[in-house]
C-alpha cells in the first residue's frame, strides 16, 4: 500500500496557517462569477497533496474532453490554507461552484445558512449515481433527512489491530467481546506488555475508542441525538455506560504507561505494536501504509492482524457498524448560475469517481466508496487488507463519521479537551456528560 503522506489529521481537521485573506487573495480563480468563458464554466475548489490532487484532477480533465456544455476549473490549495479558504468564499458569497468537504458539522453549518443545493430530489431522479456508492457514506451528507453532498473519493474506517506474533507467545487470540478485551488486559499486563498501544496526547486518538462503545452499547441513535443537537443528548443512559466503560479500562492499565505524553503524529503509537511492546491498537485504516511503510517487515510477514471492534455483552448496537472517514463530500454553492449547477450536475454523474478514478485511488492503496471496486484488488500485495476494508465499509449498516468532524467547531472542541480530562480520570462521566451538554447546538 502506497503510504499517505498526510496524517488522519492534516487530512480532516485543516488548521489555518494563513489568514483568510491571504488565502483568498492567492487563489487563481475565484467564486462562480467570475470563471472565464462564459456562464456555464464552473469552479471547483480541493485539496493539493499526493495523490489525490492528481486524482482529483485527473477526474476534471476526463470530463473537460466531453461534450458537456461548460468546463469546470481546478484550483488545487495547500490544505493548511482550505478551510480559511472556503470558509472565506462562501461568507463572501464567492464560493466556487463544486464545494470540497467532509460532510457532517461543517455541511451542516452550510445548510443552515442556504449556501449549497438540496440534492435530495436530484439523487431521486438519478438513482443509479446513488445505488452504485457504499449506502454508509451518505451519512455525513445528509442533514434533516436531506442529502446536501454527493458521497466521494474513498473510506477510511477505524480498525482494531493487534501483533499475532504477540498473541501466539501469550497463547491468546483475537477478542470478540468487550469481555475478552478486558481478559486479554489482565493477560498481557501480567506478561509485561502494553494491552494497548495509544498516543493519547492527540485526543482524537482517545475519541475513537468512545466512537466504539457509544455505538456498540446503544447504537448509532446516542450520537445521531447529539449531532441532531437533541437537548441533553449526552445524558443517554448508554453514554454513562460507555463512560463508565472506558474509566474501567483505562484504571485497569489498558493502556501502555504514559499514553497521554504519546502523539500519533509521530507514529510512535504504531511502534509500539509493530515492535511488539503492545499487543493491540485501535486505529484507523491509514496506519496500514505507515506500518508498512515503518516496520520493517512486520506487515510482508503476515505479523500484522485486524479486525472490526467487537460487540459489548447486552449492547444494542450492531457489530458490523463502524465509524471513522465515511468518504469525502462535494457539495454544489446555492450562488451558483443555473447553468453552473448543471455541469456541477453532469460532473458528479458522469465524471466522478469513473472507472479510472477508481483504479487511482486503489493503485494509492486506498479503497473507493464505490459498490465493486473490490474487483480491483486482485494484484494488489495488499489485497487483504483491501478487501478487509470493503467489506467492513459496504456492509456497515451504519458508518458513523469521527466525531469532531461531525460537530461544529466550538462543540469538537469541547468534545476533545473533556475526552482528554476523561482518559486522564481528572473529571467523572458525570462531569464529562454535563459538560458536553452543555455546548449542544453551539
Amino acid at each position: 500500500m502506497t503510504r499517505i503522506p498526510m496524517s488522519r489529521r492534516s487530512f480532516l481537521t485543516l488548521t489555518a496557517g494563513t489568514g483568510a485573506a491571504a488565502a483568498l487573495a492567492a487563489c487563481g480563480s475565484s467564486g462562480p462569477g467570475t470563471s472565464s468563458g462564459g456562464g456555464a464554466n464552473a469552479d471547483y475548489w480541493f485539496l493539493s497533496g499526493a495523490p489525490g490532487e492528481t486524482i482529483r484532477g485527473g477526474a476534471v480533465e476526463r470530463f473537460n474532453k466531453g461534450d458537456n456544455g461548460g468546463k469546470i476549473t481546478p484550483n488545487a490549495v495547500q490544505n493548511d490554507a482550505y478551510k480559511d479558504k472556503i470558509k472565506t468564499a462562501i461568507g463572501a458569497g464567492q464560493a466556487p461552484t463544486v464545494i470540497w468537504g467532509w460532510g457532517g458539522g461543517g455541511l451542516k453549518s452550510y445548510v443552515e445558512a442556504n449556501q449549497v443545493e438540496d440534492l435530495t430530489d436530484w439523487f431521486g431522479q438519478n438513482a443509479a449515481v446513488k445505488d452504485r456508492l457504499f449506502p454508509s457514506s451518505f451519512g455525513p451528507a445528509t442533514i434533516d433527512g436531506k442529502i446536501y453532498a454527493m458521497p466521494a473519493e474513498t473510506v477510511a474506517p477505524i480498525v482494531l489491530f493487534y501483533n499475532k506474533e504477540v498473541f501466539e507467545k501469550a497463547g491468546a487470540t483475537p477478542p470478540q467481546s468487550w469481555g475478552d478485551i478486558m481478559n486479554l488486559v489482565t493477560l498481557f499486563n501480567s506478561k509485561k506488555i502494553a494491552p494497548f498501544s495509544l498516543g493519547g496526547q492527540s485526543r482524537w486518538t482517545n475519541m475513537m475508542w468512545l466512537e466504539f462503545l457509544f455505538d456498540r452499547i446503544g447504537g448509532s441513535e446516542v450520537f445521531q441525538a447529539v449531532f441532531e443537537g437533541e437537548k441533553d443528548a449526552w445524558s443517554h443512559p448508554a453514554a454513562k455506560q460507555a463512560l463508565t466503560e472506558m474509566q474501567k479500562l483505562i484504571n485497569a492499565q489498558g493502556f501502555v504507561k504514559g499514553f497521554s505524553s504519546i502523539t500519533a503524529d509521530s507514529n510512535a503509537d504504531q511502534a509500539l505494536l509493530y515492535t511488539g511492546k503492545a499487543a493491540m491498537m485501535v486505529h484507523g485504516a491509514w496506519t496500514y501504509g505507515s506500518m508498512q511503510n515503518d516496520g520493517g517487515n512486520f506487515v510482508k510477514d503476515g505479523k500484522l492482524g485486524w479486525m472490526n471492534f467487537p460487540p459489548v455483552e447486552g449492547g444494542k448496537g450492531d457489530p458490523s457498524d463502524t465509524v471513522g472517514n465515511p468518504g469525502q463530500y462535494y457539495s454544489i454553492s446555492s450562488k451558483a448560475t443555473p447553468e453552473q449547477k448543471e455541469l456541477a450536475k453532469k460532473f458528479f454523474a458522469s465524471g466522478v469517481l469513473d472507472d479510472t478514478e477508481v483504479k487511482g485511488w486503489v493503485d494509492a492503496g486506498q479503497v473507493p466508496i464505490v459498490k465493486g471496486a473490490d474487483a480491483q484488488f486482485a494484484g494488489s500485495k495488499d489485497a487483504e487488507f483491501l478487501k478487509f476494508i470493503y467489506d467492513t465499509s459496504s456492509n456497515a449498516k451504519t458508518f458513523a463519521q469521527s466525531w469532531d468532524q461531525a460537530l461544529s467547531p466550538t462543540a469538537a472542541e469541547a468534545l476533545l479537551d473533556n475526552i482528554a480530562k476523561l482518559f486522564q480520570v481528572s473529571i467523572s462521566p458525570d462531569q464529562f456528560i454535563t459538560n458536553m451538554n452543555a455546548v449542544i447546538g453551539k
